[in-house]
């Protein structure tokens, strides 16, 4: 973020980083029954420039890169050859150049990462956070069509707006531009602060990967080849860990699958959880966590699915907190093998 767009968060009454604003409680409650924005303040840009960055990035990601037009976004994952999520990113074009979405706390060591990837490749990549102001919302924003389909992409003045699924919007802004936008959407949509977002992120059954689940699953276990999801392709070609994805899709079975679940505590993701049908062995962890509108809290909880089923999933250890399983907006698959 830029200092003038940090100064006019603080002059709306939020801290310097988007995480409060006022009565979380009042908040968390417009999200659920109405419609908010927010600054979207935990999570930074690459920046790929170059003839081959179409090219170099398909290569590398779960997705189909170079179907990325100036209409559209795509999510894709950057895995180890193990084919463990290293990094989840929103991807979309700024003019020739890709930008890549993705939370601050792993950018520089992504970076670093993707760099040691370009070798003879045309590409530059650079962090690219400070050129734009990220704000998430519920509402239609003004001048961009109701009918725009999942991860179609709008130009507006300033910026891009990118619709996430049937309730979020994403909006990428040059900070010379950003408070003007969001006094147009203030006009119909309660400012909230960031927890508030992330809640709506769980709700919306939206995986992310931060720096203490690293390598911590494949991209089934996040539900990223379901079309709700929508992070993998099977049909782009090679990419790290690619053979080890495919195999799972196609000869083996999914085991684990992300679920939604409320809970009292607030565990760091990366928690593990433990069920009685594994014992002292965990069935998984937390993927993210946030406040939840109803009390407490609300996770995104990757565990076996037989576990699940149990309903005993547990927090930390057999003995921790219970989990009390909620929908999600979509429907998980079960551990049946994809047909070819």
């Amino acid at each position: 973020m830029t200092q003038d767009w940090t100064s006019f968060l603080t002059s709306q009454g939020f801290a310097a980083d988007g995480s409060s604003s006022g009565s979380l409680v009042g908040e968390l409650a417009a999200a659920r029954d109405g419609t908010v924005l927010a600054p979207v303040a935990d999570q930074g840009l690459i920046r790929a420039t170059g003839v081959d960055a179409a090219e170099f990035l398909h290569n590398l990601m779960t997705n189909d890169i170079k179907g990325i037009t100036t209409r559209n976004a795509r999510f894709a994952g950057l895995c180890t050859a193990k084919g463990r999520l290293l990094a989840l990113f929103l991807i979309w074009r700024d003019g020739d150049d890709f930008l890549l979405m993705l939370p601050r706390d792993i950018l520089p060591a992504i970076l670093k990462k993707l760099s040691m990837y370009v070798l003879r490749a045309k590409v530059k990549l650079s962090d690219a956070t400070s050129e734009f102001a990220l704000v998430g919302t519920t509402a239609v924003p003004p001048s961009v069509p109701r009918d725009l389909p999942r991860f179609g992409l709008e130009a507006i003045s300033g910026g891009h707006v990118i619709r996430l699924d049937e309730t979020r919007w994403l909006l990428a802004l040059r900070p010379a531009q950003a408070a003007e936008r969001w006094r147009e959407l203030a006009a119909f949509a309660k400012p909230v602060a960031l927890p508030v977002w992330n809640w709506l992120e769980i709700a919306a059954g939206q995986p992310r990967i931060v720096a203490t689940t690293q390598e911590a699953f494949v991209p089934q276990m996040l539900n990223m080849e379901l079309p709700a999801v929508a992070g993998v392709s099977f049909t782009k070609g090679c990419y790290p860990g690619q053979e080890i994805v495919a195999r799972t899709q196609y000869l083996g079975k999914v085991k684990r699958r992300t679920f939604r679940a409320r809970l009292g505590t607030a565990p760091a993701p990366g928690t593990h959880v433990f069920a009685p049908e594994t014992g002292n062995q965990h069935c998984g962890a937390i993927v993210s966590v946030a406040p939840s509108p109803a009390g407490g809290y609300e996770c995104l909880v990757c565990v076996q699915i037989g576990a699940r089923e149990g309903g005993e999933v547990r927090i930390a250890s057999l003995d921790g907190e219970r989990l009390e399983f909620l929908s999600l907006p979509y429907v998980v698959k079960d551990d049946e093998p994809a047909a070819a």
